[in-house]
């Protein structure tokens, strides 16, 4: 006897988050907030897209973080505490872009929450 198999199912039991209603130019745009000083840039400038402005908040508060720990080198028993800081923002604007140029409207753990605050 022949059995027949079933699809494979997801083991994830969240579904997929929507992409954004803007397509892929909105995405991008997203993506490219995360940049640092572009974050400010991009918030300032497309305020029609509420999908680009979540993500441009959030590179907002990480711009604004790494600009603090740099700061914060200045001192000296600081630096490698900073340093790690600089490092732990750098892995989140990496997930954040990848998250926006796939149409993901990610909240970034803590940053989503001081994001979500920032009102330009």
């Amino acid at each position: 006897m022949q059995e027949e198999s079933a699809a494979p199912q997801s083991s994830d039991p969240t579904p997929a988050a929507p992409a954004a209603k803007g397509g892929g130019d909105d995405n991008l745009i997203a993506a490219i907030s995360y940049l640092w000083i572009l974050s400010i840039i991009i918030l300032l400038v497309k305020k029609d897209s509420d999908y680009v402005k979540f993500h441009a908040r959030q590179g907002v508060v990480l711009f604004a973080a790494s600009v603090i720990l740099s700061i914060a080198t200045l001192v000296p028993f600081v630096i490698f505490i900073s340093w790690i800081g600089n490092l732990v923002i750098l892995v989140a604007v990496i997930v954040g872009f990848i998250q926006a140029l796939g149409g993901k409207r990610y909240k970034l753990p803590v940053v989503g929450d001081l994001a979500e605050k920032v009102n330009l």
